[in-house]
């Protein structure tokens, strides 16, 4: 290219403003939904706009692709230094949830994840649960619709060998919920929170147990609160118990519905504080999965 048609050199200032702008939500979604945490996801999202301050953006032709890159790979060696601490972690590791009141207007961090099926927490949970490579592999192919050319590039797998990991990963949503997009009403969700909510505030089970499929699973993250609590409750009655002896009456826990990351939810207040988010799958108009994340680590942004 000759000395008159060069194209004039990017000014640093005004092309970091505008790529911060532009690809920062963009950004965010993909990696809340690679680490199931929004602060982890805002950390790494900062330090990728960091490196970019420090590189030289003259020979970058695709400012977002180059991002997409650095926090996809950020996110990977989270994942993996993540899934050696996980070992020692007891018990149930569940997403930090996305909540809101259900008459507020969504706002930051609403407007900057996008909410679809993708970043409900049944569909996070599933995440969790696979290998670095997998999630990294399924969430930029089947989500945001990357070629596994450009994927493999990333996690450093041949394209074939992506292709294999999106298809185990698909496995994985499948066996959990029977469908790839975990169909929901939220009508009909809404009704049954309420219902819920109104059961619980009886503090007697036979309310609570209509409402609840007879194969339901009950998982919930305390982090270190209740080392004990390892395994899946299973069953309406074992369930409903479990229920009844956080959330009754005089256990000081105070019951509200909301929205968790953009569904019809539960956060369950105690002496002003949080004390858990609820989310749900109801299927048929019974609550099939109860997912409570009450990890205080997980909850400090909630409400703030």
């Amino acid at each position: 290219m000759n000395q008159q048609t060069r194209p004039p050199v990017m000014n640093t200032t005004e092309a970091f403003a505008e790529a911060w702008s532009d690809h920062r939500g963009f950004l965010l979604g993909i990696a809340y939904r690679l680490l199931g945490s929004y602060t982890d996801a805002e950390d790494v999202v900062q330090e990728a706009f960091s490196k970019l301050l420090r590189s030289d953006l003259q020979p970058i032709e695709d400012l977002r692709a180059w991002l997409v890159v650095v926090v996809s790979r950020l996110c990977l060696d989270q994942l993996r230094s993540a899934r050696m601490r996980r070992e020692s972690y007891p018990g149930q590791r569940f997403p930090e949830p996305l909540v809101r009141t259900v008459d507020e207007q969504a706002a930051d961090p609403f407007d900057l994840v996008t909410l679809d099926d993708s970043v409900r927490m049944t569909f996070l949970i599933v995440l969790e649960r696979m290998s670095p490579a997998e999630r990294v592999v399924f969430v930029l192919h089947d989500v945001f619709e990357f070629p596994f050319e450009k994927v493999a590039t990333i996690v450093g797998r041949s394209p074939a060998a992506c292709r294999q990991l999106a298809s185990r990963a698909r496995r994985w949503i499948k066996d959990e919920a029977g469908s790839a997009r975990f169909p929901m009403n939220p009508e009909e969700q809404t009704r049954v929170i309420d219902a819920f909510i109104a059961a619980c505030s009886t503090g007697e089970i036979t309310a609570l147990l209509p409402l609840l499929d007879p194969a339901v699973i009950g998982w919930a993250d305390v982090g270190r609160m209740l080392p004990s609590v390892n395994e899946p409750t299973v069953g309406a009655h074992k369930v409903a118990e479990g229920v009844m002896r956080f959330f009754r009456p005089g256990s000081g826990t105070t019951l509200e519905a909301c929205m968790v990351n953009g569904e019809p939810g539960i956060i369950a207040l105690r002496n002003g504080a949080v004390f858990a988010v609820l989310a749900l799958s109801v299927q048929q108009g019974l609550i099939t999965r109860l997912y409570a994340q009450a990890d205080p680590r997980k909850l400090g942004h909630v409400l703030d």
